[in-house]
């Protein structure tokens, strides 16, 4: 071979060596930031080109796909959107996606590695994976009964089975449809707008993302400090609330609605059935405000990272008080705020003796042929106090529906527990009082753990007397009964 042949032979290797560097640099190297690129369409499009994952209630599918016909294959599709929208959330082509369809978005669009038969031939052969499925913890009969209870009115629903943390119910209203823009259509994009716009905010999720002052309901967290530090250690014996109860450093009363709470001494026992301010807020003081502070945190609040596995927003219990904010946040009031779903957590934790379960929403993940990827476990979340005060507590709760302000959430054949609250707010306490009720339930005569643990709230109605025992008590009995019934 001539030197100029030998030359040009080089020269073509190289341009060979060249040519395979470059195309491992942008195929290997550079292939996460151009996947990532705006521009580059292929990913998204690859991602609708087959059915989305389904979301499960029970053995019901409750979502879908369906064939649009345009440039993207398919796009999401909901049975009875508005009935689980707080659940499942949204996936839409053009607007991202939320709640479950957010958090398990790898499992239902088929990216997640964990279904990949062998991961190097997939890779090699660009092979896409059927979306798995996603298996809730939700009670249709319950969530039924919580979107149905709530109507009209602006509130939310969280339902929890205390000895495993399962959400048996989640509920936000107004809803809304989730697959009204699901495409990419100007009818999508039209429904978005007045979803934006809408002030009744159908999309912002009640249930986890919005806090409310938890009023008289949060008098159950008071009672178990109040207890299990021994600041009381008989319910029915009097204590030594002053009447009237003047706020530390102040020259104002804490005042109660109900006239029978103004005389001092109230026991705990009459305190809670009553609903009397001035004993609770009182009894918070003596209890102090790292220990009330502490067993707030054992029931979830200032947990800013409480993910089920969708993130709920962060409950509050300030750390940093003088002892008359301290007093009005133990009745539910001055700063304290908190979740439905914390709430629930607070019942659900006085029901099983005093141990709080990490709550979840997903049951299992599963490959679209129905093999396990991930099998949720129950899991501790914290012991909010002892079992014998959780007794204690559990009757008093059962003395505020049978004797006091909870009577609506009676149960023929079970025993209930509850406590009403019924919270201020706006400037100068003008607003709409938001309407609580959290209890639990268990059939009468079971020794087991009562299977169901409820919070609802009533942020707005038309309601004439709004209270927590007129509003909220009827809502949680329906799902309770929802359950019991099950």
């Amino acid at each position: 071979m001539s030197v100029t042949g030998r030359r040009a032979g080089t020269f073509c290797l190289l341009l060979i060596v060249a040519l395979c560097a470059q195309a491992t640099r942008v195929q290997v190297f550079r292939a996460d930031g151009l996947n990532r690129n705006a521009a580059n369409q292929r990913p998204v499009i690859e991602r609708y080109a087959q059915p989305r994952g389904g979301i499960l209630v029970g053995a019901d599918t409750v979502t879908g796909s369906s064939a649009t016909g345009g440039r993207f294959d398919f796009k999401r599709t909901y049975t009875d959107g508005p009935l689980f929208a707080a659940v499942t959330g949204y996936s839409s082509q053009t607007y991202g996606n939320s709640q479950l369809e957010g958090t398990e978005d790898a499992l239902l669009s088929g990216t997640d590695g964990r279904l990949a038969g062998w991961a190097v031939w997939d890779a090699v052969t660009r092979r896409q994976n059927p979306g798995g499925d996603v298996h809730t913890t939700i009670d249709r009969a319950a969530q039924e009964a919580a979107v149905r209870g709530l109507g009209g009115q602006k509130g939310a629903v969280a339902a929890i089975e205390p000895a495993t943390g399962r959400i048996l119910a989640l509920a936000s209203t107004p809803s809304y449809d989730p697959g009204s823009f699901a495409g990419t259509s100007a009818g999508d994009q039209e429904a978005w707008n007045r979803l934006q716009s809408d002030a009744d905010q159908p999309m912002l999720n009640r249930a986890l993302r919005q806090t409310y002052p938890p009023g008289s309901a949060f008098k159950v967290v008071t009672a178990a400090a109040a207890l299990e530090s021994g600041v009381v250690t008989d319910v029915d014996a009097p204590t030594d609330a002053p009447y009237p109860y003047v706020l530390p450093g102040t020259t104002t009363p804490l005042v109660n609605d109900a006239p029978a709470c103004d005389v001092p001494g109230r026991s705990l026992d009459a305190a809670m059935t009553l609903s009397c301010n001035s004993v609770l807020g009182y009894l918070g003081v003596r209890v102090g405000l790292e220990r009330m502070a502490a067993t707030a945190e054992a029931f979830g609040f200032g947990d800013a990272r409480l993910d089920i596995p969708v993130r709920a927003a962060r409950s509050v219990f300030d750390t940093r008080m003088d002892e008359s904010q301290l007093a009005l946040s133990s009745i539910g009031q001055f700063d304290t705020a908190a979740t439905p779903l914390v709430m629930a957590m607070v019942a659900a934790g006085v029901a099983d003796n005093g141990t709080v379960m990490r709550p979840q929403l997903v049951d299992r993940l599963t490959r679209s042929d129905g093999t396990t990827v991930q099998l949720m476990r129950p899991a501790v979340y914290r012991q909010a106090m002892s079992p014998g005060t959780a007794g204690q507590v559990r009757r008093l709760m059962t003395d505020v529906v049978e004797k006091g302000t909870g009577g609506a959430a009676r149960i023929v054949g079970a025993v209930v527990g509850g406590k009403t609250g019924t919270a201020q707010h706006g400037v100068d306490n003008t607003g709409t009082p938001y309407a609580w009720f959290v209890s639990w339930a268990a059939p009468a005569g079971s020794t087991a753990v009562p299977p169901v643990a409820v919070a609802v709230v009533i942020a707005d109605s038309d309601a004439t007397d709004v209270t927590g025992g007129a509003l909220a008590a009827p809502v949680a009995r329906a799902v309770m009964q929802a359950v019991l019934a099950g």
